[in-house]
């Protein structure tokens, strides 16, 4: 004999046939609905109310909650907060230094490298003003960007036949490519340039964002630096078409 069950019906024998899922679950009542609704609105308000807030802030909220569940909701915030800090930290820490590499070594220490993070590259010439300029802005650099890869080689080991006048050259990798070329610090500052010029070119190629706290000036003018660097992009240098980025330059 057949009994015709009534699946919306809240009984013991439904239940009993929705744990063996003979019958569906039951859907949840409009009002259960209603306040889930509510209490996902409630939490993405707090997370947004909370997202500018300081640890210094956070803690002190955290002491005036009125309530055991606000106390708890910040707790966890500044918790995760917290976490995301220290693993920022960590990741800025993972370089911090320049680092020399030869030429049967770029392809790992550069191009490879690369998929991971930006690598700027210094060609350089030991006894060249501008090149021992770029060298001590890199060392500045690498210490403060951790999570950029900072590397120096010699022009002439890099590329055989390489051009002292060309030196230096900063190349910035990112994805096995050469993202940006200077040919000498001629674009970039010259033999005036300065930290926040080579910051500059960090926050143009994305390796660092331009509200990032680290940089020396906290607020870029990019309309002043515009009109100091103002130059036809035709005019620098394709180090690409002249086969000078070209990673078969620096096979074995």
């Amino acid at each position: 004999m057949q009994v015709e069950v009534d699946p919306n019906e809240d009984t013991e024998w439904n239940d009993i046939l929705r744990a063996h899922g003979i019958i569906p679950e039951r859907p949840p009542s409009p009002s259960q609905v209603i306040d889930e609704a509510i209490e996902r609105a409630r939490e993405y308000q707090e997370l947004h109310r909370l997202s500018d807030k300081s640890d210094s802030e956070l803690s002190a909220l955290e002491e005036e909650a009125n309530n055991s569940s606000e106390d708890e909701f910040i707790a966890a915030y500044r918790r995760k907060r917290l976490q995301e800090l220290t693993q920022l930290q960590i990741q800025r820490q993972k370089f911090g230094m320049v680092f020399p590499v030869s030429k049967p070594e770029y392809q790992k220490e550069v191009t490879d490298a690369s998929k991971e993070c930006f690598v700027l590259v210094h060609l350089s010439l030991q006894q060249n003003l501008q090149s021992k300029l770029l060298g001590g802005l890199f060392m500045r650099a690498a210490e403060k960007y951790g999570e950029i890869k900072f590397v120096d080689i010699p022009g002439s080991r890099a590329i055989e036949g390489y051009p002292d006048r060309n030196c230096p050259t900063l190349l910035v990798y990112k994805d096995t490519d050469v993202k940006k070329q200077y040919v000498t610090l001629s674009l970039i500052g010259g033999d005036g340039t300065r930290m926040e010029d080579l910051e500059r070119v960090l926050v143009d190629v994305g390796a660092v964002k331009e509200n990032d706290s680290r940089l020396t000036e906290s607020k870029w003018s990019k309309k002043r630096y515009d009109a100091d660097h103002d130059y036809d992009s035709d005019d620098e240098a394709d180090l690409t078409k002249n086969n000078y980025a070209d990673d078969d330059d620096f096979d074995d």
